[in-house]
């Protein structure tokens, strides 16, 4: 199985168990990190969670990230790929992670 990430986008989505337990706070924005020095970025880009951290903001019913764009499982693309957070760069293609998302959105 081939696993194209432009093809996907599963991962840019908040996952069901997040969603279950209404948990928003999916992936965070390290204050020293490439994005948090793009303060139009931030702005548009991210919300502070309770605790003052620093989060990608989720948008749709899919929760999906609002850096993504494109068509979940058809071809999409990340506006910010080379500023990225951490927590983006972790998942692999393939991964125990990536798959379970694929499940949880339906693509194959």
């Amino acid at each position: 199985m081939t696993f194209d990430c432009q093809a996907c986008g599963a991962c840019c989505c908040n996952p069901d168990e997040n969603r279950a337990e209404q948990y928003l706070d999916y992936v965070e924005v390290a204050p020293r990190s490439r994005l948090a020095r793009q303060p139009g970025l931030v702005r548009r880009l991210t919300v502070l969670n309770d605790k003052g951290e620093r989060h990608m903001k989720l948008k749709g019913a899919d929760q999906r990230c609002a850096a993504l764009q494109g068509t979940l499982g058809r071809r999409v693309s990340c506006t910010i790929y080379h500023l990225r957070p951490s927590g983006c760069r972790a998942v692999q293609p393939g991964s125990k992670e990536c798959r379970r998302d694929r499940r949880e959105r339906g693509i194959d």
